[in-house]
Parts: C-alpha cells; structure tokens; sequence
C-alpha cells in the first residue's frame, strides 16, 4: 500500500502495510474521512505527523497518548499537542506545569509540540484518528495494532530509549518492553481526575534527560 510516511518508519512498519487488518483499517478511515456528515480528527495530512516529525533513527524518548483530541481545530497529529493559537488542552498545561517544577523552564506560549518531536520525542497516540466529540471512536479498528507494532520496532531494533508511560492505558502498551534494554517510567495520566496522585512530583522529564546523557545522547530541551 502507498502509505505517505516517513521514509525510515516506512521501512521499519512495511509488513504492517501489507497486513489485511490494515487494508481494513484504511477504508473504514477514508470512508469516514470522505462522508460528509462526520468530522474526523486530525487532517488526514496530520495523521502520521508523528511520525514524520520525528523519524526512526532519530527517536530518543517515546510518549505514548490514548487517541487525538476530539474537539474542533485540536488535533495536530502529535500526542498532547495543539497548534499554535489553540488553547491549551488540561492535561497539556499539566504537563507544562510538571515540566516547569522540574527542569525549571519557563511556562511555554504555546502548546505546539513539534519542538520536541523535532529532537527526538515520539508523540504516539494509541489510536491516530478520532469522530468529532466522541472519544475512542476509531479505537479497536486495528490502529492499536499498528501502533502496537510501532513500539515494538523501536524497543526490539533500537537501545537505550525512554518511554513515558502515563495511565493505565500507556503503561499496558509498553508492558512488554525490556526495562533492561530502555528506560520506561510510568506514572498516573497528567489529566486534572488524576495529575494530584502522582504525575506532578514524577520527575520524568530530568530522569530521561539523566539516562540519555549517561547514554551519550543529547538531552532534550524541555
């Protein structure tokens, strides 16, 4: 299938393109993309914008959300990220706001992600579309599959990653990574029903940078 991908991904996810529940996947997307009466989150030009943001052999840290924001103008295609102009999801200025605690950066002006993608952060939603207004609308339709093979690829072909796990969700996707091979912190999800129980405190943003310099890998600019 000519999937529009990031040449490395495309490379390492190959047998994926060829797989039926694929093909299945891809017509249901496109039917609901193509129906007039239903709106579909992100642009369909977004929808493997993680991917090409942040190429195979370029990825260093792995976040893992649960499906695209679901409300008008949100979705960009990169897990917890707005575009600029776009106010700021809760769980996002939660982020920001454990990012600032610990590593001391200043609040961002906005919620656009592309920079850390840019330097190595691989923002996948378990699922990469989504029906307006209704979460987990395109989940269990073989997205989960594909992006279950995602992880896979990086943690069996690649050393010394980390991935940050947040809520229950994120944590079962990467249960099978080697915790000897990568680094997986894990914590509640930063959205305001759980951030107080544990996701504020966690540290997670200086502990990867910790472990990609111990690694000799360029930290990455918060």
């Amino acid at each position: 299938m000519n999937v529009k991908i990031e040449e490395g991904w495309k490379r390492e996810l190959a047998a994926e393109f060829e797989q039926p529940y694929f093909k299945q996947l891809t017509d249901r997307v496109k039917n609901d993309y193509a129906d007039p009466g239903i709106k579909v989150y992100p642009p369909g030009k977004e929808i493997f914008a993680a991917y090409d943001a942040c190429p195979f052999d370029n990825t260093k840290v792995v976040i893992i959300g649960q499906d695209p924001y679901h409300g008008p103008g949100q979705a960009n295609g990169l897990c917890f990220s707005v575009s600029k102009g776009v106010a700021m999801p809760p769980s996002l200025i939660n982020i920001f706001k454990e990012v600032s605690s610990d590593t001391g950066a200043p609040m961002p002006a906005d919620g656009d992600l592309t920079r850390w993608a840019r330097q190595g952060v691989l923002l996948l939603n378990s699922s990469l579309t989504v029906r307006e207004h209704q979460p987990k609308s395109h989940s269990g339709i073989g997205w989960e599959q594909f992006t279950d093979a995602t992880v896979e690829a990086l943690a069996s072909r690649r050393d010394h990653l980390v991935f940050l796990l947040w809520g229950s969700d994120a944590i079962r996707k990467g249960a099978k990574i080697d915790r000897d091979r990568h680094l997986v912190l894990t914590s509640v999800h930063p959205s305001p029903l759980s951030a107080h129980r544990g996701f504020f405190g966690n540290h997670h943003f200086t502990r990867a940078n910790e472990y990609l310099q111990a690694h000799g890998l360029t930290p990455i600019e918060w």
